[in-house]
Order: C-alpha cells, then sequence, then structure tokens
C-alpha cells in the first residue's frame, strides 16, 4: 500500500549549523505530524557529519517524518532550493533556513488557512526579527489576512515583501515549470517562483506571524563556498560587495520578468526600494561610517535606488545617529501602527 503523500513538506536547505537545524526542527508542532514531512538536503558543508548525527538522533525520537539527503557537490544555496523541490512530495512547500524556527502555537493556524484555500499559489507570511541586541521587530504588511487575484499588480504588491526564505510558502506543482539555473548564485531564487506563481495563480498573505529570524553575531551567513556563488559572496562575513550583489540579483529577477511579461516592473521596484531602503543602508552601517559611505556611493551608483526622499532621510538618520538607535525608532513606529506603514 503506498504511502499517502503530506499536506506540507518543510524544505530546509542546510549548511554547517548543527545546532541550529536541531532548533528549528524542535520548533514544529508534532501534533501535525499526519500532515507534514520534513525534507533537509545538506550542501556538503564542513560540519556534515556532526549535522547527520543530529538529525539522526532527532529523528529517533520524533512522530515527524524526516528525509535527511547529502548533496554529492555543494551546489549552492539557489541550486539547492530546486534539489528540495525535486525531492518533496508535499502538496505545498515550506522553505525554511537553518537558523531560524517556527512560532509553534501559529503553526496549526497556517494549516488550516492553506486547507481552506487550496486554489493558492503562493502565501506571504508575516514574522518576527530578533535584532543582536534583542529587539523584537514585527513584521506585519497587512491590517488583516488577505486574499490576492493572479496578475502582474500581485506579483508587484509581494516581490519585495517575500526576499526572507524562512516560511516561504507555494503550491509545489505550480513550481515546477520554472526549476530553472538561471538566478544561481543570487541567493534570491525563491523570488522568481513567486513572480512566475503570483502571476499564474491567486496569492494570499497570512497575518498570524510563522516564524522567527535572527539576526545574532554567530548567525555568520555562509554564502560563498559554492562555484555559483563564489565570485559574488564571500563566506562568513556581509561585505559591501554581497550587499551589491544581492541588489543586483533582485534585479536580475524582475529584468527577466520584464523581458518575458512585457512589463516595466523593474522601475516600480526602484521607487518601491527606494520608500523601504532602511534595511538596504542599515545592513553596512555597523562596518563604520567610511565603510558606510563607499556602499551608499556604490548603491546610487550601480542600483539607483536613490529615486525618492526617504532613502536620503534613511541614509542621514543613519549617518547621525547609528544602526541601534534607527532600528529602535522603526521598531517603535512599527507597534504604534501596528503594521509596516505604506508610504
Amino acid at each position: 500500500m503506498t504511502e499517502p503523500s503530506p499536506f506540507i513538506s518543510i524544505c530546509i536547505p542546510s549548511y554547517d549549523r548543527p545546532f541550529t537545524l536541531i532548533e528549528l526542527l524542535n520548533s514544529i508542532d508534532k501534533s501535525y505530524s499526519d500532515d507534514l514531512e520534513v525534507v533537509i538536503c545538506e550542501d556538503k558543508s564542513p560540519g556534515r557529519d556532526l549535522i547527520r548525527n543530529e538529525v539522526n538522533k532527532f529523528r529517533e525520537n520524533s512522530t515527524i517524518k524526516i528525509r535527511y539527503y547529502e548533496n554529492e557537490k555543494n551546489l549552492g544555496y539557489d541550486a539547492n532550493l530546486r534539489e528540495l523541490i525535486k525531492k518533496v512530495s508535499g502538496e505545498y512547500i515550506v522553505f525554511m533556513g537553518d537558523d531560524d524556527v517556527f512560532i509553534k502555537k501559529n503553526f496549526g493556524n497556517f494549516i488550516e488557512f492553506l486547507k481552506n484555500n487550496k486554489q493558492l499559489g503562493y502565501v506571504l507570511k508575516s514574522y518576527i526579527q530578533v535584532h543582536e541586541n534583542g529587539l523584537r521587530e514585527n513584521f506585519y504588511y497587512f491590517g488583516e489576512t488577505t486574499l490576492f487575484s493572479k496578475g502582474i499588480d500581485s506579483y508587484k504588491l509581494l516581490f519585495r515583501r517575500s526576499v526572507f526564505i524562512s516560511g516561504f510558502c507555494f503550491k509545489r506543482e505550480y513550481s515546477l515549470p520554472y526549476l530553472i539555473p538561471d538566478f544561481d548564485g543570487t541567493l534570491l531564487f525563491q523570488l522568481y517562483l513567486l513572480a512566475e506563481i503570483c502571476i499564474n495563480y491567486p496569492s494570499a498573505y497570512f497575518y498570524t506571524p510563522l516564524t522567527v529570524i535572527t539576526k545574532i553575531k554567530h548567525h555568520k551567513p555562509m554564502f560563498g563556498s559554492s562555484e555559483n556563488e563564489k565570485a559574488f559572496y564571500t563566506p562568513g562575513d556581509i561585505t559591501i560587495k554581497n550587499s551589491i550583489n544581492f541588489m543586483k540579483g533582485f534585479f536580475k529577477i524582475a529584468g527577466y520578468i520584464d523581458k518575458k511579461y512585457n512589463i516595466n516592473s523593474s522601475a516600480f521596484f526602484k521607487v518601491e526600494i527606494s520608500k523601504y531602503s532602511y534595511p538596504v543602508l542599515a545592513v553596512q552601517r555597523k562596518n563604520g561610517i567610511k565603510n558606510f559611505f563607499r556602499y551608499n556611493k556604490l548603491l546610487t551608483r550601480e542600483i539607483g535606488i536613490n529615486v525618492t526622499l526617504y532613502y536620503y532621510l534613511y541614509f542621514l538618520a543613519l549617518t547621525i545617529f547609528g544602526e541601534k538607535f534607527c532600528d529602535l525608532v522603526i521598531i517603535s513606529i512599527k507597534k504604534i501602527l501596528g503594521k509596516t506603514p505604506r508610504l
């Protein structure tokens, strides 16, 4: 007798983070084991043996079906996401970073929402981000759970808001025609999937926060180890080069979609990102004022997102007050409003 397919496949691209990976597995609500499978693709990291051992220990005492794979070579982030999609069998896929966690008490509500809305191709989630100083920032993009029709407008509305991988949810069947290598090295393959799926299928925003994303010093970025990434990223750090190439990847995908569908979303996103460019700028402020000024020069020259007054306000505030104070102000504004303000 054939084992029934799970409703949701939780897909985890794993690289050299055995203990945060186990924290993630522990955050899954095991009362929904019948609806779930967890699929892990370890991408030939130095910590492979330890990761394998920790996953096997966890699996011995878990009711959740866990399938663990080891890539023969280091595929890189984007190609590993495609590898996960090929290996799973769930109706929906939820990507998770191996250093983030679910909010366990909200997990069941999300599953029930998907079961009641199986027409959806993509679902944007709310989440919480924990900063290095312990401040918790809530990311609520709209005032309530909202359904969107298929089309270009939905793609443009959700694209910028969907950069973080953790909790990225989509219907597996709808992604299968789009498993192309064109965006390897961007670290944003999921955004290409979002664009294609939202243009061609209905989508939604789920209001209740689903995940917690951490910004902790020992959670170093691992990108840049694969052949696809080493020309663009330096492992273990967030350099100016890393940040600029990340933004270039964003617009590479938008440009591809523009050409395919004969639209001009890139111009729209330059304005949108400019209005919400605080995190784009802040990521380099902690590296000192000289680096920050050099980064700003490259952002304006190579990316061209300095097209609104908001960009210059963020730049000036970060220059004068620094990242920590500005973070506190933005988090306070969000708490007062109850969501990210529409600018």
